[in-house]
C-alpha cells in the first residue's frame, strides 16, 4: 500500500504552488494548470508579492479561459515588482516608451541623412550639371530619359 502511494507520487507531482505550500495537490487543483511542476520560481514570485490566497480567490472569480491571462500577468507583474519595489512593470513600461522615443528620433535622423545623400546623389549624375565630367553613359538620346535615377519626362535641355 505505501508502495502504491510513493508510485503514484511519482508519475503526477505536485503542482509548484502546492509543492511551495507543502501541500498534498488534488486533482481539481485551482493552481495546477497554471503553475507546473518544472516552473517554481513562477509561484514563489506570485506567492511573495500577491500571496497564494489571494491568487487563489482571483482565480476562482474569474472565467476559466482568461485564467492562464490573469495567471501571466501576475507572474510578469510579480517579477518587475520584484526587480523593482516602486515602479515595477510601469517602470519597465517607462524605460520602453524612452527607448522607443529615443530609436524614433535616430530612424528620424537616419531618415534624413537618407533624404540627403540621396538629393545628392541624383544632382551629381545630372549631366546639365557643370562640372560633372563629359555626362557620357548618363543621357540616353531618348527625350525625356535619364539613367541613374533621374526623374522621366523633364526633357533634354
Amino acid at each position: 500500500m505505501a508502495s502504491s502511494s510513493s508510485s503514484s507520487s511519482y508519475s503526477n507531482p505536485p503542482c509548484a504552488a502546492c509543492k511551495f505550500l507543502r501541500r498534498k495537490c488534488l486533482s481539481g487543483c485551482i493552481f495546477a494548470p497554471y503553475f507546473p511542476p518544472e516552473e517554481p520560481t513562477k509561484f514563489a514570485n506570485v506567492h511573495k508579492i500577491f500571496g497564494a490566497s489571494n491568487v487563489s480567490k482571483l482565480l476562482n472569480e474569474i472565467l476559466p479561459q482568461q485564467r492562464e491571462d490573469a495567471v501571466n500577468s501576475l507572474a510578469y507583474e510579480a517579477e518587475a515588482r520584484l526587480k523593482d519595489p516602486v515602479y515595477g512593470c510601469v517602470g519597465a513600461i517607462s524605460v520602453l516608451q524612452r527607448q522607443v522615443l529615443q530609436l524614433q528620433k535616430e530612424l528620424d535622423a537616419t531618415n534624413a541623412d537618407l533624404m540627403r545623400y540621396t538629393n545628392n546623389e541624383m544632382g551629381a549624375y545630372n549631366p546639365r550639371r557643370v562640372g560633372y565630367g563629359s555626362g557620357v553613359g548618363s543621357y540616353n538620346p531618348n527625350p525625356g530619359y535619364y539613367s541613374y535615377g533621374e526623374n522621366p519626362g523633364h526633357g533634354n535641355n
